[in-house]
Order: structure tokens, then sequence, then C-alpha cells
């Protein structure tokens, strides 16, 4: 169904349950909802996954320093997740060995009791001590699944062995094991993906923004044409993240359920510390106990995160104050490689939606999360406060539970050991060359570029593929990695609207630098011819994007 249909088709008949925000805990609600037959419209101001949930830190982890605030329960629940992101989605959630530089042996053994106590303002350094019991207990929460490997601790001879460049004066480095999501915006989409493709009974709308509630109808607004459609839900969901209190206030409810902090985050194009990181995270903290990490995103360096209290989440960016912090503690770790701004190639910066507390410092905020419940002209509104990247399956399964509850009804399906999108039907490793020649022989198409697409799409290279040999095929002139076929099948597949979904979210394009004028037009082209785009409407698109990238990501495209 196109936009307009789906609008007459949930006004006529209207949605069970209708879900405010797109962020990956509304994602994950509405494919469990999906699952088990119940009437959903998502709507999202924005487009999908362009709000918290894409300030990701790229990582799917339990969270080892929650273990300092005593939230157990929190870990162990995160680290199981992580393991069923890791076999679900295999294609986006890889195992990623993470090394922890430690600089000193007994510090920080009483942060975790003063915490509790209440006398802590800001944690001291951790060292070796602590470190080693935090990765047995978080080890522990893994004992009977052998998805990642258990911890190691080594001295300073073999640190420096396996990293040269590290800092002399480090005295061990711990190895745990985590997860790396490759594209976060990905991985959502495809969750979306797949509660869609449960039936007619489920759709999602970016681009439409909840406006007001009265008379017990709602008003949602189609942002991409200024068109009012009025629904009558049985229940809301609100899942907007940071903006839970605001789309709640719309609703004529006074809530102050968000807290949430900012977190910032750089991309450097820097061959030297790729190569001294190697295809491992550097997680590591300062004397004051603030943490930062070096991940490894493709061929790039992904440098993060801050942990800051703010007002306006539409207000987040990376400001030049945590741009200075992280390269100075980069300098650390890795004393001898010169990195400066001019190796930054993009930015980004996102609020975590937080439940609303009175602790004095940002990082002993919990990260848990919960359901709010509220009652509004007769029907409940559910607000999911907290939580993280790496829970969403869990959240969104105790959010479902409580909704077929109040609808009455019995759950049919779980999500536990359900795929995701590209993982369906994924090879094992060593089935995974044969998968790739078979497509290959199948399709025509040589076996390097099968490699490419599934790299980038899992067994949804497959469907790629097929879209592909229908028509005819050329690379694009500016990036040849891609061709105009491939960019078609996303923007006819994955609801791409405007021309930053496609460079932003449904790709790594912008993240990875070397955008430039000419390959934005060219894209501009391909898009626009499936959506109908004029000249004056690429022009448009152009300059939209270009004014994102630069006041959000700090990407300056200077004309060609």
């Amino acid at each position: 169904m196109n936009r307009a249909e789906i609008w007459d088709d949930f006004q006529s008949n209207p949605p069970q349950v209708l879900i405010v925000g797109g962020g990956i805990n509304g994602i994950g609600t509405f494919r469990d909802l999906a699952l088990n037959g119940v009437r959903v419209l998502l709507v999202e101001q924005a487009d999908f996954c362009s709000g918290a949930s894409a300030a990701s830190s790229h990582m799917a982890h339990g969270g080892i320093r929650y273990l300092e605030n005593g939230e157990f329960r929190l870990v162990r629940e995160a680290v199981q997740e992580r393991n069923r992101m890791i076999e679900n989605a295999p294609h986006l959630v890889r195992p990623l060995p993470t090394v922890i530089p430690i600089f000193r042996v007994f510090s920080g053994l009483l942060n975790a009791p003063l915490k509790f106590l209440g006398w802590l303002e800001k944690p001291s350094e951790r060292g070796a001590l602590v470190i080693k019991i935090g990765l047995i207990i978080y080890d522990a929460f893994t004992r009977k699944q052998k998805t990642v490997p258990a911890h190691r601790l080594e001295g300073r001879n073999r640190s420096l062995e396996h990293f040269p460049g590290m800092n002399p004066s480090v005295r061990y480095t711990a190895t745990y094991y985590d997860g790396s999501i490759i594209s976060p915006e990905r991985l959502a989409l495809e969750v979306l993906l797949d509660g869609e493709a449960e039936g007619v009974h489920v759709q999602a709308l970016n681009y439409a923004s909840l406006t007001h509630v009265a008379d017990g109808k709602v008003t949602v607004r189609d942002e991409m044409d200024g068109s009012e459609h009025h629904l009558t839900p049985q229940l809301i969901i609100n899942a907007a993240g940071p903006w839970i209190d605001r789309v709640n206030g719309r609703m004529g409810l006074d809530t102050r359920y968000i807290n949430g902090t900012k977190g910032s985050h750089l991309v450097l194009d820097h061959t030297e510390l790729r190569q001294a990181i190697g295809d491992n995270e550097i997680f590591f903290e300062n004397k004051d106990g603030r943490i930062v990490l070096v991940f490894p995103l493709q061929d790039k360096v992904l440098v993060g995160t801050s942990d800051l209290p703010v007002t306006d989440p539409d207000d987040a960016r990376c400001t030049p104050q945590e741009e200075t912090y992280f390269l100075e503690m980069l300098q650390r770790v890795f004393p001898n490689i010169r990195v400066d701004l001019s190796q930054v190639v993009f930015r980004f910066s996102g609020v975590r939606p937080l439940a609303f507390t009175q602790a004095r410092n940002a990082g002993q905020i919990t990260r848990d999360h919960h359901i709010q419940t509220d009652t509004l002209g007769g029907f409940p509104v559910l607000s999911l406060v907290g939580g993280k990247w790496t829970s969403f399956r869990a959240f969104s399964e105790q959010v479902t539970d409580r909704v077929l509850k109040a609808l009455g009804l019995s759950r049919q399906k779980g999500t536990q050991d359900l795929p995701i999108g590209g993982g369906f039907g994924y090879p094992k490793k060593d089935e995974l060359q044969n998968w790739q020649a078979g497509l290959s022989q199948e399709s025509g198409i040589s076996i390097q570029r099968v490699g490419i697409l599934f790299q980038r799409y899992g067994t949804r290279a497959r469907q790629v593929v097929e879209y592909i040999n229908q028509g005819l095929d050329t690379p694009l002139t500016g990036l040849p990695a891609y061709s105009r076929r491939e960019i078609e099948f996303l923007v006819k597949n994955e609801k791409v609207q405007h021309l930053d979904d496609l460079v932003i979210r449904r790709s790594l394009l912008a993240y990875l630098g070397g955008l430039e004028l000419t390959k934005l037009k060219e894209l501009a082209l391909v898009t626009g011819s499936n959506l109908g785009w004029d000249e004056t409407k690429r022009g448009t698109e152009v300059k939209r994007c270009l004014d994102i990238l630069a006041e959000k990501h700090g990407v300056i495209i200077q004309p060609a």
C-alpha cells in the first residue's frame, strides 16, 4: 500500500495499537506485536532510527561498568541479549574483542560501596583488580552460552607485543568480548521490515507526527504533504525516546519521565590509528573515570562517547570541547599517534532516553528500562522509558506482553530465537563460500560483487541480486562500489523519502566520508527517478542533505 492507502485503511479500520516513535524500542515492539496478530500503525516524526537510536556507539554490550552500580539484573539481561543479537543478526552484529588498557592495580576498589552510600560524585580510575573481578562476574552471566570467548588478562610485555603503539606505561590489558553493530540504522530498519512482512494488519510510516488528541481521536500529520489524519486506537505506545515527555504533552499529559544525557562520537580517517587497534575495540577511561572507546568501523575509526546532561534533544551536537577531550584521551593510550580535527570525516550526537532521576553524576543514571502507564480519554498510554540498544528485544517483549494482556489476547509467537532480516538462513562459516558461489552462478553476477552485497545485506543480498537482474545495471560513476539498481532497490523497498535517508541511514556512505557534490547529485538522480522528483526537487533534496550533513554532522561538502 502507498501512504494514502495506509491512511485510508487505518482511518476506516482503526489500529488496535498506535506506536509513536520509530527508534529501536518502538520498532522492536512493532515487530513483536505484528508477529502476534495485533493491528498496529507506527508513526515516526522523522526517518526511522534517526534520533537516539542512530546515536549509538555501534556496540551490542552487556554494560560491564553497570556492575559497579549493582545492576546485576540489567547486565545479565543485556549479556544474554547481546548473544541473541550476534546469533539472530550475524550479518550486522559480530563478536568484538574489547581491550581495556589498565594503568593501575588497586584503584577503584571503593567505587561501588561509595556509590551505594551516595558519597561518590565521580568514580576513580579502575585498576587491574577491580576490572578482573568485574570480568569474572561478566563471563559468569554467559557461562551456558558459548557465543563469545571468556576474558583474559595480560601483562605489559604481552600487551605491547599485541599493541606496539600503546602507551608503554600500561600495566596490563584485559580483553573480553562484546558485539559490534555495523549499522544500527540498517538493523532497526530490517526489524521494521520483518514486522511489516507479517501482513497488511501492520504498517509503519516515517515523516508522520502526532500533533494532538481530542475527543478520543488522535491527530497525526503527514509531514510529506501536510495532510492530517484522525485515528481511534485502543492503546497508544509512546516510544519517542528523549521526546517522550514532549509527545505526552501534545496528548495533554503532564509527565517528567526522561532525564537524558548526550553522547557524541567522531569518525576518523586515520590509517595509523586504524592499524594500531586492529579489529579490536579499545575501551578505556580517564583518571576521572570517564569512559572513551575507540572502535573499528570498516576502514575508519569511531571514537566516543560523552555522557553529558542536556535539556533539549533537538540541540544535541558534538561540541568543540567534546572533540578536544576525545583527541586528548587518544593521546593517553596512543601517545605517538598524532590525531587532529582534519582527520574527522563525520560527527554524530544524540540523547539517551534515560529515566528521570536525582543522580548527581550522569554515569550513575540507570540504563535499565521500564513502562510508565497513563490514561487518556479512556485508553492507556504506555511510555517506554530508558533502555539500551542491546536490550531492545527483551524490552519489546515486556511491552508486547503488557499490550496483549490489555487487549485480552495471548502470545502466539516469540522473538528470542527469531532471525532478523539478512540473518534469515544465514550460512554457517564453512558454508559461506558455497552460498556466495551458488548465488553468483545462479545470477551471473561476479562472486566479488555478490560478496560485497552479502557483506552489506546478509542473505537479503539474494533479493538485491534478483532485482538487479530484472533490468540493465551499471556502477555509479562517482561511487562504483554501488550500482544504479542496487540504489533503486533500497529506494523502492526501504521506505526512502529523502536523499539523506539513503546517504545517512540506508548506507554508511556519510559515516565513511568521501562524499562530494557530484556524488550526491548522482544519488539524487537515481533516487528521484523512482520517487518522481523533477530537477527542482532533486536540487532541493541535495541542498537539504548538504544542510543536514553540515549542521548535524560537521561535514562540509565543497562545490565541485
